[in-house]
């Protein structure tokens, strides 16, 4: 079973080798936020991106979130968030986007995910090839 504990190690095996592909990482990573995760207590999920300079040089950051809320013993312990995140060179396309998008605002996880799948700022990044692809976990 997946645990908040392993979902980053449990994520980075399921897109194996194809991290360059941002359609099927991205098709992972939907199915992966429909899985229950041991521990978990609320699903949310985040998309994100836009130009910031987070490493010391300016990337544009395209940030795809499962956001982990953890309950021990009835009382709120943390959130952790698992970060499936593609870097690339700014462009003065991708200079003009910007967003952050939750799923909480919608009223199910489906029709978040047509939302993002339909935004210029998920769109456009998928035309292009990444740097890299960094996925881990952190604490919020």
């Amino acid at each position: 079973m997946i645990s908040v504990e392993n979902a980053e190690s449990y994520f980075k095996n399921k897109i194996g080798k194809d991290s360059d592909d941002i359609r099927k990482v991205w098709e992972r990573f939907k199915d992966s936020c429909k899985e229950t995760v041991q521990g978990e207590e609320e699903k949310e999920n985040l998309f994100q991106c836009g130009v910031y300079d987070f490493t010391g040089e300016e990337l544009f950051h395209l940030d795809f979130v499962r956001q982990f809320t953890v309950y021990e013993e009835d009382k709120y312990s943390r959130m952790e968030q698992l970060h499936c995140e593609f870097l690339f060179k700014p462009t003065d396309e991708l200079n003009m986007l910007e967003t952050a998008e939750r799923s909480m605002d919608f009223d199910d996880v489906d029709d978040f995910f047509n939302h993002i799948e339909n935004l210029q700022e998920f769109k456009i990044p998928l035309t292009l090839k990444p740097i890299k692809l960094e996925i881990y976990q952190n604490e919020v």
